[in-house]
C-alpha cells in the first residue's frame, strides 16, 4: 500500500488551515503529524481519511498497484479518533459488529472481534452496554474497530487520550505491530508519541 499527498492545502472562510502538505508513505512507513492547537492536525486527518475534502492538492491511494478511489478507501484506513462516533444505546460488542457492517468488512476472519475485543481489554465487558464503559474502555473500543479488519493505514488522532498506563502499553504494542508491515499516521502534541515515527510533518498556523 503507498499513500501520497501532493499539495494539499485547506481553507475554511477563505482563511487557510494549512497550505501545500505533501508526503507520501509506503507499508512499513510511520508519520507524526504535529503543530500548535488549531494548525489543523485533526483536519488534515479528516482528509486523508476521506471525511473532508481539500481545497487544493490531490490525494492517492495505491493497492496491489492498483488506485483506491471512493467509498473502497475506507476499507483500507482504521481510524481512532476523539470524534469517531460510538452508541450508547449498545453493548461494545453490538457497536464493533455495526461499526464493522456500516465499513462493508464482510471478509473479517472467524473470530476477529473476539481477538481485538481480548487484545483491548474489553472481553469481560463485550455484552455491557457503552453507556457503563469510562472514557478509557470507550477509547480502547475505538483501538478495536479501528485494527479488526487490519487495516493498511492506521490513522491515531490523540492516541493516548482517556488511557492509563496500561492502556498505553496496548497502544504501544498497536502502534509496534501496524509498523511491521503497513503505514501508521499519528496526529499528536505529545513529544513522546511523535518519537513513534520515522517521518514527520509539523502544521503551523496560517491566517
Amino acid at each position: 500500500m503507498t499513500l501520497a499527498l501532493n499539495g494539499v492545502t485547506k481553507e475554511f472562510n477563505r482563511r487557510s488551515i494549512f497550505r501545500d502538505v505533501s508526503f507520501s508513505l509506503g507499508s512499513g512507513e510511520s508519520l507524526a503529524i504535529t503543530g500548535r492547537n488549531g494548525s489543523g492536525k485533526s483536519t488534515l486527518v479528516k482528509i486523508v481519511c476521506g471525511l473532508l475534502s481539500p481545497t487544493r492538492g490531490t490525494i492517492e491511494y495505491v493497492h496491489d498497484g492498483k488506485m483506491i478511489e471512493g467509498e473502497d478507501v475506507r476499507n483500507h484506513i482504521g481510524l481512532v479518533s476523539p470524534y469517531l462516533q460510538l452508541y450508547d444505546e449498545f453493548s461494545g460488542m453490538e457497536n464493533l459488529e455495526l461499526l464493522s457492517a456500516i465499513r462493508s468488512d464482510r471478509t473479517l476472519e472467524d473470530g476477529r472481534i473476539d481477538e481485538v475485543l481480548n487484545d483491548v481489554g474489553l472481553w469481560e465487558r463485550r455484552k455491557d452496554l457503552l453507556r457503563t464503559y469510562s472514557s478509557g474502555m470507550k477509547q480502547r473500543l475505538k483501538y478495536a474497530f479501528a485494527v479488526v479488519h487490519r487495516p493498511d493505514i492506521l490513522i491515531l488522532d490523540e492516541p493516548t487520550s482517556n488511557l492509563d498506563k496500561d492502556g498505553i502499553e496496548m497502544v504501544t504494542r498497536r502502534v509496534r505491530e501496524q509498523q511491521k508491515s503497513a503505514i501508521l499516521i499519528v496526529a499528536t502534541n505529545d513529544a513522546d508519541e511523535a518519537t513513534w515515527c520515522s517521518k514527520k510533518v509539523e502544521l503551523g498556523t496560517h491566517r
